[in-house]
């Protein structure tokens, strides 16, 4: 079978290593991809960007594509499954009206409350529906979140009410975009996070293994709120019991309520949950699609066929299959350019990769490019090097080995990544 892979990330990069892994899968297509898919054997890249609805529409049609999987949020966001559909054309992610769930967090805050689906109280204005007055009766700290989609970016937790208010104010003003004119403002809510990724068919739900992301730049979770600067698998803080509780107080619920709500939901769904310090998940938000950097370690402890798993869900029959992993720990650590999570110098040549590619564990590329025969950066997010262990401490050396190995100038990475799962593990 021949598989589209669309997007030019490191999710992306995961998603067609994995395909082409498949003893089902003849190619690999990945548009529009980076330096590390156009390496990778069995793959290509094709030169039609991500956001092209109807570009990619005429891709899959014209090289006979069996399967495409949707990598980001922005052409889930637009309507590019439903455009797949009316094709004919199989194509695993979930409709524009269910991908309302990510494209806007008002969106997703009504449908929680009306679920009666755990998460932290929030309100929701515009530029001009601003209730200043409201604002000062509440309780810093608070997180203000732009609604629209903003590359994992748009959220600020404010420590005090006069923070809030310029946060809300400066996304109005357009420091997101159009993803700031609407702007969600809620508690804080106390707890750990977890990455919690299921595979959905419409009415039954697959959930993959857990996971933890870090979402601030630097150690100890400090400085600005990224788009994930590592993740680890398993995530210790996800027991037995809470993940029987997340599948039936959040999962269950979310799945069912899109299915009443006239908009099945087909694709793989991520819920960013705060667990409370009583054991409670709550819901932090909705994603749409596989987590980046989440997918990368994930996808190294998958040893079942991703295609087969898509498959069955486009079939509506989840209930078929099952998904086995790899005992060990995978842990990921982000790899960024200087100036990350704002404006970022790209352009320069990437080394030591030649020298990773003899160690354990995987690079996968994120925002790269080639010219000239040199792997230069080409985004805030430049590589993922994930490394497998016995534990969560194994796995973080192994995947450190690898991040050492590479440099260029202004690379930035956090020294910490697992550092809550190393904590809980036995001393060494």
């Amino acid at each position: 079978m021949k598989v589209l892979i669309v997007g030019g990330g490191g999710r992306e990069h995961a998603l067609a290593w994995k395909c082409a892994a498949s003893p089902r899968v003849a190619a690999v297509l990945v548009a529009p991809g980076n330096a590390g898919t156009a390496g990778e054997a069995g793959v290509r890249n094709v030169n039609v960007a991500a956001e092209d609805v109807a570009g990619l529409v005429q891709l899959a049609a014209s090289e006979l594509v069996d399967l495409t999987i949707i990598g980001p949020e922005a052409p889930l966001v637009a309507g590019v499954v439903d455009a797949f559909a009316a094709r004919g054309l199989k194509c695993f992610g979930p409709s524009r009206a269910a991908a309302r769930l990510e494209g806007s967090k008002a969106f997703a805050k009504e449908f929680l409350r009306r679920h009666r689906i755990p998460t932290a109280n929030s309100a929701t204005f515009t530029h001009a529906s601003f209730d200043p007055a409201w604002l000062r009766s509440q309780r810093a700290p608070l997180v203000v979140k732009a609604s629209g989609l903003a590359a994992g970016k748009g959220v600020v937790i404010a420590d005090s009410i006069e923070e809030a208010h310029a946060a809300a104010q400066a996304m109005f003003a357009g420091r997101f975009g159009e993803a700031g004119r609407e702007v969600v403002i809620e508690e804080f809510l106390p707890g750990e996070e977890a990455s919690f990724i299921v595979m959905a068919d419409g009415t039954h739900s697959l959930p993959l293994a857990s996971s933890q992301d870090h979402k601030r730049r630097d150690d100890g979770d400090r400085g600005p709120n990224t788009g994930g600067m590592g993740a680890y698998s398993p995530a210790p803080v996800v027991t037995p019991r809470l993940h029987t509780r997340i599948m039936s107080e959040v999962i269950e619920p979310t799945i069912r309520g899109l299915a009443a709500d006239g908009m099945p939901y087909t694709g793989f769904l991520y819920a960013g949950l705060m667990i409370a310090p009583d054991g409670t998940p709550k819901v932090l938000e909705f994603n749409c699609r596989f987590g980046d950097p989440e997918a990368q370690p994930i996808l190294m402890r998958l040893q079942s066929d991703i295609t087969l798993l898509c498959e069955a869900a486009l079939c509506g029959a989840l209930p078929s299959v099952g998904a086995q992993w790899d005992p060990r720990a995978a842990l990921g650590v982000v790899l960024a350019a200087s100036g990350y999570p704002d404006r970022v110098h790209k352009g320069d040549a990437i080394e030591g990769l030649e020298r990773a590619a003899r160690l354990p564990g995987k690079i996968f590329h994120a925002g790269t490019r080639v010219e000239a025969g040199k792997v230069l950066t080409n985004g805030g997010r430049v590589l993922c090097a994930v490394g497998l262990g016995a534990s969560v401490w194994e796995a973080q050396r192994a995947a450190y080995a690898l991040a050492d190995t590479v440099r260029w100038p202004g690379v930035q990475y956090r020294r910490d990544i697992g550092y809550r799962a190393v904590q809980r593990e036995p001393l060494r």
